[in-house]
């Protein structure tokens, strides 16, 4: 049976909470480019959500329900392991305002696997709105400042693929945990899969300088221990294609900030799909966000 979202009395302010989230993982580009080791993109990653998940852990821990813990295990990877992973990869070898330009499948993603496994049809409202995102995010693509690594584009495909599934698949699951520790045990066990790539493929770990540590001490208590916290408390209570739908602000906030502080001009068409793919996310909210009870 297709999971249910649980709306509240007042569902647009849990979009405006759950939005604050891909807004904060916008910045991970410029703060990863300007401050952090690119070359290390699996312990930027580990750094990032092993100390956040500790943190919410030793604040509310909980164990998830008898026999639901493969389950975390699957979230874990999807949400966090694989998609932290290869999102810091890609933040290493595509500009910020191309990083995340693959987050705009997002949507679509959601609507497939909706129709796929639940047999639910999206609606050719909502193929409509989302395909604005793509054509939106398209346009971004032909800013003159763009450059383009298959290697870069590869890891932001697959970074997305696997929020993708990770945001479908934590609406149907139950672990029998509020969003704290849900969001804690991800971020371990998500830590904790990406601790043998950092190791091993890119070697010990070194003490960091003072930038390092101010620039991964905000990537993990805001980008990872805030923003998760208000993503999967969104994701609790939104439809998945609404939640989906959000994630393209991490692509737009990565290019205002790319504009406002590196200077990455995006020229006239690169701003035309700016406003189209931000349409997209505001007419998707008013196509999948439940009336108020």
């Amino acid at each position: 049976m297709p999971a249910s979202y649980r709306p509240t009395a007042w569902p647009w302010r849990d979009v405006l909470l759950t939005a604050l989230a891909p807004a904060v993982w916008g910045s991970t580009y410029l703060v990863t480019t300007q401050w952090l080791a690119v070359d290390h993109p699996f312990t930027n990653a580990c750094w990032r959500v092993l100390p956040a998940g500790l943190l919410l852990l030793l604040w509310q821990f909980r164990l998830p329900a008898a026999g639901t813990a493969w389950r975390l295990l699957a979230l874990a990877a999807l949400n966090i392991g694989v998609f932290q992973g290869f999102l810091f990869v890609a933040a290493a070898r595509l500009p910020g305002g191309l990083a995340a330009i693959f987050g705009a499948m997002q949507p679509l993603a959601v609507m497939l696997l909706s129709r796929w496994v639940d047999g639910v049809r999206p609606g050719w409202p909502r193929v409509a709105a989302a395909g604005l995102g793509v054509g939106g995010m398209a346009l971004m693509l032909l800013s003159p400042t763009s450059r383009w690594d298959l290697w870069g584009v590869m890891a932001a495909t697959v970074s997305v693929a696997s929020m993708a599934g990770g945001t479908f698949l934590a609406r149907r699951w139950s672990t029998g945990l509020a969003p704290l520790p849900l969001t804690g045990w991800q971020l371990l066990l998500g830590g904790l899969m990406l601790l043998p790539a950092s190791l091993l493929l890119e070697g010990p770990w070194q003490l960091p300088r003072l930038s390092q540590g101010l620039a991964t001490t905000y990537l993990s208590l805001a980008g990872a221990l805030l923003a998760y916290v208000l993503w999967f408390r969104g994701s609790l209570r939104l439809p998945a294609v609404g939640v989906a739908s959000l994630g393209l602000l991490s692509p737009l906030t990565a290019a205002v900030l790319g504009w406002a502080v590196l200077g990455q001009n995006l020229g006239p068409l690169g701003w035309l799909g700016f406003g189209l793919a931000l349409g997209s996310v505001i007419l998707l909210q008013h196509l999948s966000t439940p009336a108020p009870r």
